[in-house]
């Protein structure tokens, strides 16, 4: 369930930034759009591979 959550997460992250990126399509705003969904992205991959113990 967490892994959907923080996928759903992501997916609205995403879509938020794309929306930005198509309406205001400026070379260094897509730029940090890129860094920012690459990081997110390796962090949601990076965390949801572990098994945690709650």
């Amino acid at each position: 369930m967490d892994r959907f959550l923080a996928l759903a997460a992501f997916a609205t992250l995403a879509g938020f930034l794309a929306v930005l990126a198509i309406e205001v399509p400026s070379g260094d705003l897509i730029a940090v759009i890129v860094l920012t969904v690459a990081l997110v992205g390796y962090d949601f991959v990076s965390s949801s591979g572990r098994d945690r113990n709650d």
